[in-house]
């Protein structure tokens, strides 16, 4: 028998036929979410399991698995769903699928910037209920992109690219980063770099989160660096719900102490504390950021190499080390 290849969720459907062509593949055709009998059953039987960001992939369901489980396959790039140490100690290699999904995320996060700033969700919920009456001098006014500071928290490929479509919209453009960008890369960007992540938020009309989620940036958005954005200033996630501290952000934007946030990504999605959903200063999405035909391809064709790789008896190129 050659190899099993489970798959967690429904992909796209020329990456699921491609996978029928390669592997020895169990699909899932009705795209029920896996429980945790589900993932545990999965992983005493797979070889290789290709997981999605609604699997938990926990220590307790690796401790589970059999022996021929070699490999997690992460379809898209984030892998805080995966405990890595437990994989790791069970000698399972882990891919996931960067660079694919770069410009449609980054493309969310102008969307979100754009949308809150000018107060897009306020002004469609108004329309669609039929109070609006007549244009206004003074209705429903926002703020100017142009000349407005922009800090970017995670200067990686998707804080790159918003840094470029921010910088046609005539935002001044500032990041904090592990490290510092490369002279010229920071220098086509326009790009100012804070060593100070406090001092930079201080000064910022806007802040982009597009860190990855790691222990690190648990809450890189803590009550008080919330506490530290200007009464006019908003926030922007796009990433990871576990970077802000949810419950401040709602305090925050309940109280107006910030103008508003734009927000893809949240502390326990799909539930969606219903405090949010009540606040006309927050504009939501239902975690679309790669959701477009070609990035979800894209990310299936990505997971289809990292798999045939290791099954060839090589190193996957996506390779994510714990």
């Amino acid at each position: 028998m050659k190899p099993l290849v489970i798959v967690t969720r429904k992909l796209p459907a020329s990456v699921e036929l491609r996978m029928k062509e390669l592997f020895n593949v169990r699909l899932n055709g009705d795209d029920k979410v896996f429980t945790k009998e589900d993932l545990i059953a999965a992983v005493k039987e797979a070889h290789v399991l290709v997981t999605t960001v609604t699997d938990e992939i926990s220590g307790g369901v690796l401790s589970k698995a059999a022996p021929d489980l070699k490999m997690i396959a992460n379809y898209g790039v984030g892998v805080d769903h995966i405990d890595l140490m437990s994989a790791r100690d069970k000698r399972i290699i882990i891919t996931n699928t960067p660079g694919v999904l770069t410009e449609d995320t980054a493309d969310m996060a102008m969307l979100l910037i754009l949308g809150i700033t000018r107060r897009m969700s306020e002004g469609e919920k108004m329309l669609r209920a039929g109070k609006w009456k007549i244009w206004s001098p003074i209705g429903m006014l926002g703020m100017r992109l142009r000349d407005k500071n922009l800090g970017i928290i995670g200067m990686g490929r998707i804080g790159q690219a918003l840094a470029l479509r921010a910088k046609t919209f005539g935002l001044n453009i500032h990041y904090y980063n592990r490290q510092q960008i490369n002279e010229d890369l920071e220098k086509s960007l326009c790009a100012t770099y804070w060593a100070s992540l406090d001092q930079m938020i201080t000064q910022m009309n806007i802040i982009s989160l597009n860190c990855s989620s790691t222990p690190d940036t648990h809450h890189i958005m803590s009550r008080r660096r919330i506490g530290l954005m200007q009464k006019n200033a908003y926030l922007i996630n796009t990433t990871r719900g576990d970077v802000v501290d949810e419950d401040a952000l709602i305090e925050a934007l309940e109280e107006k102490t910030i103008a508003g946030a734009g927000l893809d990504v949240y502390k326990n999605e799909p539930n969606i504390n219903p405090r949010l959903l009540n606040l006309d200063n927050v504009l939501l999405t239902p975690h679309m950021g790669s959701a477009t035909d070609e990035a979800r391809i894209a990310m299936g064709e990505k997971v289809i190499i990292n798999v045939k790789t290791f099954l060839d008896g090589h190193s996957p190129g996506d390779r994510v080390l714990a």
